[in-house]
């Protein structure tokens, strides 16, 4: 009866770092199950380079995870290792040695998560205890390594990572998060440093943190995964592989080059993408969802992209990552997309306003508005879901765009419905469309699309705009609730002089049944106001 309940209550145990993996999204922690999918893609990829070897049976292969949370990718390294190199070294203890001190490697974060690294890894906070499960360790530190960083100040910047001073730059008694692999001008120097002699590692593995803070509000953050993988790329492993947010693959701040790189990089061989991040890590909600990739030093061809849409999977399909400027998630939009392309009409985006159509004085919180018009003032378009009423401007504040005030013209929500992003489906992807009178402006919370000669002219271009084609063709470049005027870019234009519908625009560009099927799957129907 003992033994049956013992055996009862262990199976009801969950693995503490699933738990942790579920808390929050301050910090996302890789949950096991999902880090050992990752593990399984680069088994497979391993054997496939190396006449069907197995990874885990090489005493020799070394294993770095620079940017260790929980240690879990560590741990599951680790628990495949012992299996595999069982009849190599038939003893337990001397297998468990030899594979901590010299094949599986980390680099904390900051202090808390170093501890549970180590815990996890070695199930001791020191790795020469008298618990630590390691015999072979004459440092605390075994080989999850961790000192204080400190950032490079410039100008209120640090120069590596672009942290804020007046957020970050704070006393000994707080981290820093000055992450070691991208404070350096030389990370293989570094790496030599932390873990001494010319360390060349064999995989790379890991979920590197995904932005900092860049001001003293802590509202403006930048990205600095796109950092780690650089770095990363630098030390030249046989196999990269890391999770990062999906943002980069269509926008992003400050990504640009990062995304050009990417698509342009013919030695990432994996793709696997996740629109709705929750679905990788459960209970964290990133915007534009994530994605992992598998990086091969020492091949280039095409990529293997998987989509994972709840139940459903699309892919392994074989792609050239880099045949557009942005990444299309859905492999089964691209032979619409190429369809459309091919008609070589110009672009709605060329008749959209940038982020500040009518000048950085109408912030998207303006406040100097009046809820009646006065002589020479001008209609104001505010956020919508404000719900002020009419609200009305002084024409001084205007300062750009002036050629779009006295004409018809079609205001856009910049800030895209909640379910914006793609993760949730079917999206709506963009907000209502406003049709705005000439004397009429708005604030940063919309994009000015036009001008247009006459009231006809907008109302028809409003009707295009709530077609489930023209918004299915904006869901392409858009990862995120933001709807900048790139998000337009594969959109064609028409002739503005009827109401659009999705039949005729099915039947113009060649859209099949179930293409049509496909389309409304992912995109909600929007009717026009008072319908």
């Amino acid at each position: 009866m003992n033994e049956q309940a013992g055996f009862t209550l262990r199976g009801r145990n969950p693995d503490v770092l699933t738990c942790i993996a579920n808390l929050s999204n301050d910090e996302v922690f890789t949950p096991p199950d999902f880090a050992n999918q990752m593990l399984d893609v680069l088994a497979a990829n391993w054997a496939s380079r190396n006449n069907g070897a197995n990874i885990w049976q090489d005493s020799s292969v070394t294993f770095l995870d620079p940017f260790t949370k929980s240690g879990v990718f560590l741990r599951e390294i680790t628990k495949r290792l012992v299996i595999g190199l069982v009849e190599e070294i038939p003893d337990l203890q001397e297998r468990v040695d030899h594979i901590l001190t010299r094949q599986v490697f980390g680099i904390g974060i900051t202090t808390l998560t170093t501890f549970l690294a180590r815990r996890s890894l070695y199930c001791s906070e020191f790795a020469n205890g008298e618990h630590s499960v390691a015999n072979g360790f004459s440092t605390e530190a075994g080989n999850i390594w961790f000192e204080r960083v400190e950032h490079s100040w410039r100008d209120g910047r640090c120069v590596f990572c672009g942290a804020g001073q007046g957020r970050l730059g704070r006393g000994q008694d707080f981290e820093t998060y000055a992450y070691a692999l991208i404070h350096t001008d030389d990370v293989r120097t570094r790496l030599s440093e932390i873990f001494g002699g010319d360390m060349q590692f064999d995989v790379i593995i890991g979920n590197p943190p995904y932005q900092i803070e860049a001001d003293d509000s802590g509202q403006n953050v930048l990205p600095i995964y796109n950092k780690f993988v650089a770095q990363a790329k630098e030390l030249e492993p046989r196999f990269l592989m890391m999770i990062i947010p999906a943002r980069w693959m269509a926008g992003g701040k400050g990504l640009d080059e990062f995304r050009s790189t990417m698509l342009g990089d013919k030695r990432i061989r994996t793709l696997m993408d996740y629109p709705n991040a929750s679905e990788a890590f459960p209970g964290v909600d990133i915007k534009g969802g994530v994605c992992y990739f598998l990086w091969d030093r020492d091949t280039k061809g095409s990529c293997a992209v998987t989509t994972f849409r709840g139940d459903e999977q699309i892919g392994p399909i074989e792609r050239q990552l880099d045949e557009y400027d942005a990444f299309v998630r859905d492999s089964r939009a691209l032979e619409i997309l190429r369809r459309v392309l091919d008609f070589g009409e110009p672009s709605l985006a060329d008749m959209v306003s940038p982020r500040d159509p009518f000048g950085p004085a109408l912030s998207s919180n303006f406040k100097g508005f009046h809820t009646s018009p006065r002589e020479g003032s001008l209609r104001l378009y505010m956020n919508q879901s404000a719900k002020r009423g009419e609200t009305w401007v002084e024409p001084g504040l205007v300062t750009k765009n002036q050629q779009l005030v006295g004409v018809w013209k079609v205001l856009m929500p910049k800030a895209g419905p909640g379910n914006s992003g793609g993760h949730v489906i079917p999206d709506m992807v963009l907000s209502r469309p406003v049709i705005a009178e000439p004397g009429s402006v708005c604030t940063l919370s919309h994009v000015v699309i036009g001008p247009v000669s006459s009231k006809i002219e907008a109302e028809s271009l409003a009707s295009y705009l709530r077609t489930r084609f023209a918004r299915f063709m904006v869901s392409l470049r858009k990862t995120s609730q933001d709807a900048p005027r790139t998000v337009y870019t594969w959109v064609p234009q028409q002739k503005w002089d009827h109401a659009w519908t999705d039949a005729e625009l099915f039947e113009r560009y060649g859209i099949n049944s179930a293409e049509q099927e496909y389309i409304a799957s992912m995109i909600r129907p929007m009717e026009a106001a008072g319908e």
